[in-house]
């Protein structure tokens, strides 16, 4: 079964038929959209970016059997080149800050990492997507300073606050994992929009109908 994990960049989007039901794990519980596929809102129980109980929220894909995960994420950039409005299919990630595991009371060393053969599909359902790109995650809930922003361009390409997250733990749950990156905005400093959450939310409300085709061909071509 195919699992989509979605956030702001899903916030308006129309999903498929999908019923709602609230799944048991060892690390808390989740609420699952199940149907055809199984659709997690990271931001359920109105957590912010720092409060997301990954574990649990993957946690309860795999209990329903999910066999690969594709994330839709909102990010900025951290490439002039890489505008607003673009797709990127990131192919590796950098995360500075702290991330979960399944891992707390036994030893467990996992080879990270972005599924190429997932990607790779995902590149044939949205050709107009930026191949490859590196996600660095922050913490959050707070933006970064132009100087963070500067500072990170020197590693990545792309910054958000989830994925790669979502990504440690499939990993250790030996779950493929991909990610659509929704490009909302240019990261602090990098242009002249004063940044805020409501002019992210704005470009969501934007995209809503492009997000929605683009989330029904993945839909329609991996389940």
């Amino acid at each position: 079964m195919l699992g989509i994990i979605g956030g702001t960049s899903l916030l308006y989007a129309d999903l498929p038929d999908l019923e709602k039901t609230t799944i048991a794990t060892p690390f808390g519980p989740a609420e699952v959209h199940l149907g055809d596929v199984a659709f997690i809102d990271r931001h359920q129980f109105n957590r912010p970016p720092h409060r997301i109980n990954y574990r649990a929220c993957i946690g309860a894909l795999a209990i329903q059997g999910v066999d690969r995960i594709v994330a839709f994420c909102s990010v900025g950039s951290l490439k002039k080149e890489i505008v607003p409005g673009s797709m990127v299919l990131p192919h590796d990630y950098f995360s500075p800050v702290t991330f979960p595991t399944i891992h707390e009371n036994t030893i467990g060393h996992v080879m990270p990492g972005i599924d190429q053969d997932l990607t790779n599909m995902l590149s044939k359902i949205i050709p107009d997507a930026i191949p490859g790109g590196v996600y660095v995650q922050v913490k959050g809930p707070r933006f970064e300073t132009p100087s963070e922003i500067r500072a990170f361009a020197g590693y990545g390409d792309l910054i958000g606050m989830t994925m790669a997250s979502e990504a440690t733990v499939a990993n250790e749950l030996e779950i493929p994992f991909a990610a659509v990156c929704t490009v909302d905005n240019y990261g602090n400093g990098i242009a002249d929009d004063q940044l805020s959450y409501e002019f992210i939310l704005e470009k969501a409300r934007k995209n809503k109908e492009k997000v929605e085709n683009m989330l029904g061909d993945v839909i329609r071509e991996l389940s």
